[in-house]
């Protein structure tokens, strides 16, 4: 079985949970988020927790049974508190600055990029490091690692963006001996 589908959800307080037709619905005091029902799960709501289960042990239902506990938990997660990603961007000349909406970074190429956010996702710049945040992890996520694919981290130099906790492994040069 499932240890972490086993796992029961707390629900925090503020935190209000419903099964609505095919989705879950969670609202809190950052937001609304939703997912996807299972129809290999579930979803019993009780006072102050939420438990999820599977209706067989076949191969599919053990396979969405932490799966749909992970992503349920990651919506009260969000709703509750959000979530975070910090990029750093390093090297010479390069920098990065949000302005509205759009995040506008100047790494090495002829023009400034600029990478439009979606809804939901806010930037904040602080020297060379950019900080994403909202309250649907998979969004933020994708939209940090759309950033990072921009201009990756060498492995020469370090320039690039990386994620702040990232290690580089990092390659010795060119060596310069002369052949004979």
């Amino acid at each position: 079985m499932s240890r972490i589908g086993k796992k029961h959800i707390p629900i925090p307080s503020g935190v209000e949970i419903q099964a609505v037709g095919g989705e879950i619905q969670v609202k809190g005091p950052k937001g609304a988020l939703s997912i996807p029902k299972s129809a290999a799960l579930d979803y019993v709501i009780e006072a102050g927790t939420v438990t999820v289960s599977r209706r067989d042990d076949e191969r599919e239902s053990r396979a969405q049974h932490g799966l749909g506990r992970t992503l349920l938990a990651n919506c009260v997660e969000g709703v509750t508190s959000g979530f975070s990603k910090t990029l750093e961007v390093s090297g010479v000349g390069f920098r990065v600055a949000v302005k509205g909406n759009v995040v506008e970074l100047a790494v090495g190429f002829s023009h400034p990029v600029l990478v439009e956010l979606p809804e939901g996702i806010a930037a904040k710049a602080e020297g060379q490091k950019l900080t994403l945040s909202g309250i649907d992890k998979v969004l933020v996520g994708e939209m940090a690692a759309r950033i990072r694919r921009i201009r990756k981290p060498e492995p020469y130099k370090g320039k690039g963006i990386r994620y702040e906790n990232e290690i580089i492994r990092r390659k010795a040069g060119k060596s310069g001996g002369k052949g004979k």
